[in-house]
């Protein structure tokens, strides 16, 4: 499946409101690719992400794996205009630094219900090297849509 099997609303809430809002545009974060239930999310290594050993701060890594998980749980056909979302949990572990090179993480949805939807999401740094991964429950909440449709 592709970006085309994607709503729009889905298209609009991952590359307008989740990549590119101002935290987003402050950490250079953009987005790579995007099909059903998987995105790839990158972040510029740019001074504004590296801690004082110039090396990318685990706070900049982990607002780039919520990113990812946060676009993975969005990229679904059933997302409508009037769905609502919000991370519920992040469990993040550490594997290694990232150095003066972009992040790339791809967040994968592992399980999706009506509410909660579970991802799992890798950061590597632009050699391939693994930084750090997650897994993010997210609820995104396409009941409420049908509860919605439902009273129209």
């Amino acid at each position: 499946m592709s970006a085309n099997d994607l709503s729009p609303a889905a298209i609009d809430r991952i590359f307008n409101v989740i990549a590119k809002g101002p935290f987003g545009e402050h950490v250079g974060l953009s987005v790579d690719h995007v099909e059903v239930d998987k995105v790839i999310v990158r972040m510029a290594a740019s001074t504004e992400v590296m801690n004082g050993l110039n090396i990318i701060h685990g706070g900049a890594t982990a607002a780039l794996l919520d990113t990812a998980a946060t676009c993975a749980a969005w990229a679904t056909p059933d997302a409508k205009p009037t769905t609502r979302g919000t991370t519920v949990s992040l469990t993040i572990n550490y594997i290694g630094p990232g150095h003066q090179e972009d992040l790339i993480a791809e967040g994968t949805v592992v399980s999706r219900g009506g509410v909660l939807t579970i991802v799992d999401a890798v950061a590597r740094d632009a050699s391939g090297r693994l930084v750090a991964k997650c897994q993010a429950t997210y609820k995104l909440d396409l009941a409420r849509d049908r509860r919605l449709a439902a009273q129209d």
